[in-house]
């Protein structure tokens, strides 16, 4: 058996950038986190043994000034930095910066519409509806965003007023492209007197979805393939599916307890067994799998 790891799996830039501020942080005392750091759970033990301790926005609301709270990549709304304000809180922030570009762009794109009596507009965000990312999104808008996850959703729109569609950044391209071309082909269908204006930004970021097309070639390159993601995140299911989708012998785990013994004498029967990831996947948690593959049985 060839036990291999995909070397463009794990944790993204953002991500990255997150932990490491996590792990300097605890080296100068107590630290909260508003919500999972990163959507798995074993990163997120592994950080509350440093001592992070994971708050909710209840919490966040019953803190006592000056305590330390982290938000992580994924953003967050206006609101958390004001009801941090408010209670002395001591703010450090690792949003992602694509993410706080795109909060940026799309709070600018409010306020330039947001009095536009004659037509008021629509800021559309294509996302998955209460992810931490959209939530922080919809903030900008003072949560007057209209959310779709598909191209199923696009009755929600009122074609009679402007459009103005931005992207979760970690959406996949095509499914994008297929809402935008669905958008365009109503617009089409009503004509210009009835249809307003449509206008859209395609910020989905491109380290994440690029991933799609190498974790498929890797994933076609193997007998049985390991994917190793958090239950909670989006982006492991997203990619899990395009693994599955090229290799139908992919199988999802969370943890190392979860590879069973049937599963792991399946795998080294095998030839070829390759173990990949989403970008909330510990490199170190890949590596677990890998040393229980090759341990001796």
């Amino acid at each position: 058996m060839i036990c291999s790891i995909d070397t463009n799996s794990g944790f993204c830039f953002g991500v990255t950038r997150a932990i490491n501020a996590a792990e300097e942080e605890l080296q100068h005392g107590a630290l909260c986190c508003l919500g999972d750091i990163v959507h798995n759970g074993m990163e997120v033990a592994r950080l509350e043994q440093m001592g992070l301790q994971t708050i909710d926005n209840d919490d966040l609301r019953t803190l006592p000034a000056h305590t330390r709270v982290l938000l992580r990549a994924h953003g967050e709304p206006p609101a958390t930095y004001w009801i941090a304000q408010q209670r002395g809180i001591d703010i450090i922030d690792a949003t992602c910066p694509v993410v706080k570009k795109l909060q940026e762009r799309i709070h600018a794109c409010y306020e330039a519409h947001k009095n536009d009596d004659a037509l008021p507009p629509q800021i559309v965000i294509y996302g998955q509806p209460g992810h931490a990312e959209v939530i922080g999104l919809q903030g900008q808008t003072n949560n007057t965003a209209l959310v779709l996850e598909s191209v199923d959703q696009i009755e929600k729109i009122d074609f009679t007023r402007p459009i103005y569609l931005f992207s979760q950044t970690t959406k996949s391209v095509e499914g994008f492209k297929a809402l935008v071309e669905a958008i365009e082909a109503r617009c089409s269908s009503l004509g210009k007197e009835k249809c307003a204006p449509f206008e859209y930004h395609d910020t989905i970021c491109r380290s994440v979805a690029n991933r799609v097309q190498h974790i498929q070639d890797f994933a076609r390159a193997q007998d049985i393939v390991l994917f190793v993601g958090g239950k909670k995140s989006s982006n492991a299911r997203v990619l899990y599916n395009h693994c599955l989708s090229a290799n139908p012998n992919t199988f999802f785990i969370s943890e190392v307890s979860e590879m069973t013994p049937e599963l792991i004498t399946q795998c080294r029967a095998a030839e070829h067994v390759g173990i990949c990831g989403a970008t909330s996947t510990p490199h170190w948690l890949m590596e677990q799998c890998k040393d229980v593959l090759e341990r001796e049985a």
